[in-house]
């Protein structure tokens, strides 16, 4: 088997918890890891900002550890440096909410770690809940948005029976320009044609000189498919969509509720077998 050399992770149902917890197990075999060399990448759809006090915890908030961001819209170092970015253009942004309003959908633009929030009339976002760290600026109207901002993605998060009942026709007016998914079951994020999770550990993988086949990457939700897809060892969590078991190399036995990032590390990295 060939030797692993970074493990990228998924975070929400991955790495933590129901509870947003990282628990005992998944930190040793993080730690273990990195003792022996490994590279270990948190790959998220959310921005640096919102996960330093993860990467506080597991000890990787300094400038030889690296991040995934934005689902591969930006490639960091940990201590904030900008290895690489893309990004959607205002023109790209209007186009994508007055199309989304039209489903009476909430809108949420990402200016970095500051949110611009667009809802609809009894239909307020939700993603203060799921993402309370980051800055919120709630709008009256699209054209309050400022201008020549760096727009990493927009979201729709909403009630999730309403949100799945409004993916196909999302879909559809979207089209093919962009890339568009479920991250969790109230989120779907919507990012620049030909960025995902596999792009961005692509181009990290190009400035570490690390061989795709020496990664492994873990995750359990559609925006994870492309890295599974993409990395030497895909994983798929217990817990995972079966669109991601169907794509994943192997399957852990454990959830995320009981340490299954640490039973795929200690497996398929540390050779406990």
């Amino acid at each position: 088997m060939t030797k692993i050399r970074l493990v990228a992770l998924d975070l929400d149902n991955t790495l933590l918890d129901d509870y947003k917890n990282i628990s005992k197990a998944n930190k040793e075999a993080i730690q273990k890891a990195i003792d022996l060399g490994v590279k270990v990448v948190i790959t998220t759809g959310r921005p640096l900002r919102a996960i330093d006090h993860i990467l506080k915890e597991l000890g990787l908030n300094h400038s030889k550890g690296y991040s995934v961001t934005f689902n591969g819209g930006l490639i960091q170092r940990n201590d904030g440096y900008l290895l690489a970015q893309e990004s959607l253009s205002y023109e790209q942004v209007s186009y994508l909410y007055q199309h989304l309003s039209s489903l009476d959908l909430p809108v949420d633009i990402l200016s970095h770690g500051t949110v611009y929030s667009l809802s609809r009339p009894g239909r307020p976002s939700r993603y203060p809940e799921a993402n309370p760290s980051l800055t919120f600026k709630t709008l009256k109207d699209f054209t309050d948005l400022p201008k020549n901002l760096v727009y990493n993605k927009v979201v729709v998060v909403t009630d999730e029976a309403f949100l799945e009942d409004k993916i196909k026709a999302m879909t559809a007016l979207i089209g093919s320009e962009f890339e568009a998914f479920k991250s969790r079951e109230i989120i779907f994020e919507i990012m620049p044609k030909g960025v995902h999770k596999a792009s961005g550990l692509a181009k990290l993988c190009q400035v570490l000189e690390i061989n795709p086949q020496c990664v492994m990457a873990v995750g359990d939700e559609e925006n994870d498919v492309t890295m599974i897809r993409w990395a030497g060892l895909g994983v798929a969590m217990h817990n995972a969509s079966p669109l991601v078991k169907e794509v994943a190399d192997v399957v852990t036995t454990k959830d995320h509720n009981h340490s299954g990032v640490a039973e795929a590390i200690e497996k398929y990295v540390l050779g406990g077998g």
